[in-house]
């Protein structure tokens, strides 16, 4: 098929520009460079009724750059539970509103679920408008695996928490979960955090991204120990997104690891009955890794 073909036409209701917004539209705004605005994004908030941002202020710059004048109120992680009735009312009424964050795409780590959530139970038009987002971004240029990945918002700021959070993660690794982590953090943590990981995970390859599309963007990769050393010669600044990928070597703790371990000498029946007990992990689960793995010789 040529490609030309494969163009919606101006009329085609494939662009999704034939039949006009309404309800709640969710709308991904530049995480740093204006350039990245879309324009059904533009045209969402210059033809909306409100929209609704974390910081009226913030998302006021955003519109003036573009000359959009448009009513905006607020809607963060403090009023957002007391909003959702005359939010719910106003879409009712047939009004289009907007939901923005600060930056990016909106709901990802940001305040505005339990409004969808509510919209949708009442049966009320929910539409996106996608755009930038930092996890994402970040995650392609990184370099490290990008599938599967996991995105975990901001870990929690105490070190305590923190750290329990990455041991819930690295025993869950241990069971079998292969895949790329991804963070928000603050820049003041960010340290902090990295020495934690390399305590929980170990040293293995990692990533910072920072200040995305902006004007210093900047991607450090390399194990999580040359961060560790990087950051603690340079303190980070700007908006911070972490990655560690996965093991690249088999760790002798986790499942597939205990398992090739107790091949070697048992039966797969066995193995996976030593296996199960040592790790607390259902039987059935285990036997099942361990006939593949005995599979793949």
């Amino acid at each position: 098929m040529p490609v030309a073909a494969l163009a919606a036409s101006p009329d085609d209701p494939r662009d999704g520009l034939s039949a006009p917004l309404h309800g709640l539209v969710l709308v991904s705004t530049p995480i740093g460079n204006l350039g990245d605005i879309s324009s059904r994004a533009r045209t969402a908030l210059a033809t909306c009724d409100l929209i609704l941002c974390e910081d009226t202020r913030r998302t006021g710059r955003l519109l003036a750059a573009m000359d959009i004048r448009a009513r905006t109120e607020t809607l963060h992680d403090h009023n957002e539970e007391a909003r959702i009735e005359s939010v719910l009312g106003r879409l009712r009424a047939n009004e289009t509103i907007a939901l923005v964050s600060d930056a990016g795409t909106p709901i990802v780590s940001d305040p505005g679920y339990r409004l969808v959530r509510a919209a949708i139970a009442a049966g009320l038009p929910v539409t996106a408008i996608p755009g930038p987002n930092a996890a994402v971004t970040a995650l392609i240029l990184s370099g490290l695996p990008p599938l599967p990945f996991m995105f975990l918002g901001f870990p929690p700021s105490k070190q305590a928490a923190r750290r329990t959070a990455f041991s819930g993660l690295r025993a869950a690794e241990r069971a079998g979960l292969v895949c790329t982590f991804v963070w928000y953090e603050a820049p003041h943590r960010l340290l902090e955090t990295l020495v934690d990981l390399l305590d929980v995970f170990g040293d293995r390859n990692a990533a910072v991204a920072r200040e995305l599309t902006k004007r210093f963007e900047t991607v450090e990769r390399g194990t999580v120990s040359e961060l560790v050393a990087l950051f603690t010669r340079e303190p980070a600044r700007g908006e911070i997104t972490l990655l560690i990928g996965p093991p690249e070597t088999d760790d002798p703790e986790d499942l597939d690891g205990r398992l090739r371990a107790a091949l070697a000498t048992q039966t797969v029946k066995d193995a996976a009955a030593l296996v199960s007990t040592a790790t607390g992990l259902p039987r059935k689960l285990v036997y099942a890794r361990a006939l593949q793995i005995h599979e793949e010789g």
